[in-house]
Order: C-alpha cells, then structure tokens, then sequence
C-alpha cells in the first residue's frame, strides 16, 4: 500500500501557505506590473505603480501582510489518482480550515469571513462553506498540490450570456464594458490580472474566470493558438481605454488576460470575467508522500488532463 501523506503535515503546509500567499507577491505578478510601470507615461499612474513595488518591499521585508485587507482564503487542490490521505479527505479539509483559523490569528490576516445575515464573525476566516476548496485530479501521480489564493470577495466579477452570433466581437464589448465599469466605479483595484471563463454553464464559466485569474501566471498562454490571440488582443485592448492603475487615466489597467473555455450549449455562448487585483496573492507546495515539501508559486492547476476534451 502507497504510504499515506500526514495530515499534519497539510495542516503546517497549508498554515505556511497562507502567510507566503498573504505577505509575497508571486514573481511572476510582481515582473508584470514592473513593465506596466515601464510602459506607463502618465505621471500618477505610474507614481501608483512605483508605490504598489515598494510597499511589496516593505512587506516581504518586515513579514507584513501586503494589503490590510487579506482578502478571503480559499484553497485549489490538485490530488494525483495515486494519493493516499491520512485520514482521507475528511482530514485534508479539517487540515485546512484549522491552518486557515490559526494563520489568521498568527499571520495575521483580517478576519473577512461573517454569516450573510446575522452578520456573526468568528475572527477566524473560517464558517459555512469557508474556507472554499476545489479539487482537480492527475492521473499516475502520487502527490497532493495545495495552493490557497487570498481573493477578495466583493468585486472585479461578472456574468454575461452572449450567443453564437455574437462571436469575438461581442467578448470584446461584454470585455470593454466590465473593465470600465470596473474602473469607473472603483469595483476592482487595478493593475489585475483578468480572467476569462467562455462556454459551460453559468457556474462553469464564472468559476474558470476566477481560475484562469488567479492560476495561471502572468506569461503564460493557452496552448489553443486562436485563444492565445484572443488573449493578447484583450490586454492591448483593456490598455487602451484609457485607464490605469486604481482608475488614473492611463495604460496599465491590465497586466495580462487569461482566457480558458468549456463546450457549451449549442444555443449560447456564456462568459465570466474576474480580476485578480493588484495584490495578487497566491502561494502553491507541492506534498509528497515522503514528506518532502516543495514550495513554489506556479500552481500548474491547467495541466494537459484538467483541459482534456475525449473520451479516455
């Protein structure tokens, strides 16, 4: 029998994570907003960005948070077909609701989380279906990939059903519109990384919206040679309606756009959008069942079977 990977060792795993995710910006991110501030030729807009670079200097180098808003954590886990859980999944998730109440306590991160109605905050992050956790499989492999996003909750999404005849031109409208609404109305704080869901059902394309946002890193491209067109057309696009960073007139609204599609009903063609804003917090750790521990910030979460199209 395959050795089990310790749930402990999840819940420390997880408890790490989430202070990475909470206080360093991701490379990658990090690199993209630089050439925004690079390309930028409006005074306060670039004046934002270079005060966006130095705080994140600042919190990396005193172990702060980057934002005191801490957004609401949430955790995507890639389990290999050949894992074993101490405990099973019953476990992994007490693992990490528990590192999530601690960390928020230890990091420390704002305690977001309250019931809807009665507005009952536990101060610790964590309630009804929180934090969120979503799964996805590879086959032949023995580890478990856990990487927690720290997302704010109250804007930089939307829905909109569009149909066939609507085509690219209507996702670059439903695309134009959300972004300067977004901007208008101080709904997302940009420099962001825009994620496209096209195709599914509603649920469908939200939820790839949110994952190609937050998931994939910035430089990376969909390996659909149409979509990786489309892709960059959105961001020299959303760089040229004429607002920047926190909603200054300029050209460094978005750092990149990820565009990831599902097949659909053959009536309609549905799209999510969803930012992930400046502070782009995301941290991954690969967990073997070996107890090595292997910390990085590409969470590899579109794999080439997470996309697949047939029949195995």
């Amino acid at each position: 029998m395959a050795r089990a990977i310790s749930a402990k060792l999840i819940e420390d795993t997880a408890r790490e994570l989430t202070a990475r995710a909470a206080i360093d910006i991701p490379p990658d991110f990090r690199r993209g907003v630089e050439g925004a501030r690079d390309r930028e030729r409006s005074r306060l807009p670039r004046f934002v960005l270079d005060e966006m670079l130095r705080n994140w200097e600042i919190a990396t180098g005193e172990r702060r948070p980057m934002c005191a808003d801490t957004g609401l954590p949430r955790y995507y886990v890639r389990a290999g077909n050949e894992a074993v859980i101490e405990g099973g999944f019953v476990a992994l998730e007490r693992a990490l609701r528990k590192a999530t109440a601690d960390a928020t306590a230890s990091v420390p991160l704002r305690p977001n989380r309250v019931h809807p109605l009665s507005r009952v905050d536990r101060n610790n992050n964590v309630g009804i279906h929180a934090p969120e956790i979503t799964y996805a499989f590879e086959p032949g492999r023995d580890f478990l990939d856990v990487t927690t996003v720290h997302k704010g909750g109250l804007f930089g999404s939307d829905y909109r059903m569009l149909f066939p005849s609507d085509g690219i031109p209507g996702i670059r409208r439903f695309f134009v519109d959300a972004l300067v609404q977004f901007g208008k109305r101080g709904l997302a704080c940009q420099p962001a990384i825009v994620g496209l869901g096209i195709g599914g059902a509603k649920d469908t394309c939200v939820r790839l919206g949110k994952e190609a946002a937050c998931l994939r890193v910035v430089g990376s491209r969909n390996p659909d040679p149409e979509i990786a067109r489309l892709e960059d057309e959105l961001t020299a696009l959303g760089n040229y309606i004429g607002l920047g960073a926190m909603g200054f007139a300029g050209t460094s609204m978005v750092v990149a756009t990820h565009v990831e599609v599902a097949f659909t009903h053959t009536g309609g063609m549905p799209v999510g959008i969803h930012q992930f804003c400046l502070s782009s917090r995301r941290a991954t750790a690969r967990i073997h069942p070996d107890g090595r521990v292997e910390f990085r910030t590409d969470p590899e979460w579109f794999t080439d079977y997470y996309r697949r199209e047939g029949v195995e």
